[in-house]
């Protein structure tokens, strides 16, 4: 069986780095597109589903974090930091052991899945809970990097953006031009900087539909949110790093950016483990809350990004689910129990 090829590898003509460049990889990228039928029938377009959440760390800053940290492997770094809501956190930690790097992560206190705290902690990373917000956290760290030899991998790494725009490459790659649509959760809104510049790169222009939650909706009111809440940890951000790329990206696509509610996110996020069976964290649903809400703008083939795995985040799964059912141990009870 022959290894799985990284993106660096895959996409190294397009990516900036040379044939002798370290390469800190885990086969990141090549991640499945499915077809949703049940969705389709509701929004009355074809609509697949980009499974991020199967990425090596269950997310899509896999994408980025490879290319960050193997720049910062190449510039003869010996740590990294990010300031994270959770899955950055998660990720940086992962490449960071893998590349030999000492690695630290900045969390929001209490508002961080748990799912993503048990990973930075056990890829051995010094997790660092902030009293504060994310954006907080990565003003902090940006002053921090400017004092000390430490690589900043968060999305305002340049690196990060190259990493994560080679999704639009595998979309183009399967669907070429007939994808018209694209919707994507938003938060930092790093993802969608870098979706639009693979698409820019293949001449390509589907547009771009992004969805914040309405407790941490920067973009849509046009003006920072001081204090962000939502159940979608993952977009929990009131003053996104790449607000004035993105809101380009929307402009230049013809598309827009929408608020979707909790609810709303939740709804969607049932209905894709239930009548799909994609598993997604709560932030990626709000791509799928937000073309069940608005509708598909006309576009007749459309991608919906799910950027991590709904294991980043079990509490949510449990508190919505229904109870185990106890049973005795013979075949009566058992006929009860899975018969009603």
């Amino acid at each position: 069986m022959s290894a799985r090829v990284g993106l660096i590898e895959r996409f190294r003509e397009r990516l900036p780095f040379g044939p002798d460049d370290p390469v800190v990889s885990m086969g990141e990228g090549s991640t499945p597109l499915v077809e949703a039928r049940a969705l389709s029938e509701r929004v009355g377009a074809r609509v697949w589903l980009k499974l991020e959440g199967l990425n090596p760390t269950g997310s899509f800053k896999d994408r980025g974090m490879c290319c960050a940290v193997s720049a910062a492997v190449r510039e003869g770094s010996e740590a990294v930091i990010c300031a994270s809501t959770g899955n950055t956190a998660a990720s940086a930690a992962a490449y960071a052991a893998r590349a030999g790097l000492r690695g630290a992560v900045i969390v929001p206190e209490g508002k961080i899945a748990t799912g993503k705290l048990a990973q930075a902690l056990v890829h051995g990373a010094r997790v660092v809970v902030l009293h504060g917000n994310f954006d907080d956290a990565l003003r902090l760290v940006r002053e921090l990097v400017e004092h000390h030899p430490i690589s900043l991998v968060n999305s305002v790494n340049d690196y990060r953006l190259e990493g994560q725009k080679t999704a639009a490459f595998e979309l183009v790659e399967n669907l070429g031009g007939d994808l018209d649509g694209l919707c994507i959760p938003v938060g930092n809104a790093g993802n969608v900087t870098a979706y639009w510049k693979g698409f820019q790169e293949l001449d390509r222009s589907p547009r771009l539909f992004g969805f914040q939650a309405e407790g941490a909706a920067p973009l849509v009111l046009g003006a920072p949110v001081a204090q962000p809440e939502t159940v979608a940890s993952a977009i929990r951000i009131g003053n996104p790093a790449r607000w004035e790329e993105a809101m380009a990206a929307f402009t230049a696509s013809r598309g827009e950016v929408r608020a979707v509610s909790d609810a709303e996110i939740l709804d969607a996020y049932a209905f894709l483990a239930q009548r799909e069976g994609v598993f997604c964290e709560p932030a990626s649903a709000a791509s799928v809350a937000g073309l069940l809400k608005y509708g598909a703008g006309g576009c007749e083939r459309i991608a919906c990004v799910l950027t991590g795995h709904g294991l980043k985040d079990p509490q949510t799964a449990l508190d919505r689910a229904g109870g185990v059912i106890p049973c005795e141990p013979d075949l009566a009870a058992l006929e009860r129990a899975v018969l009603g």
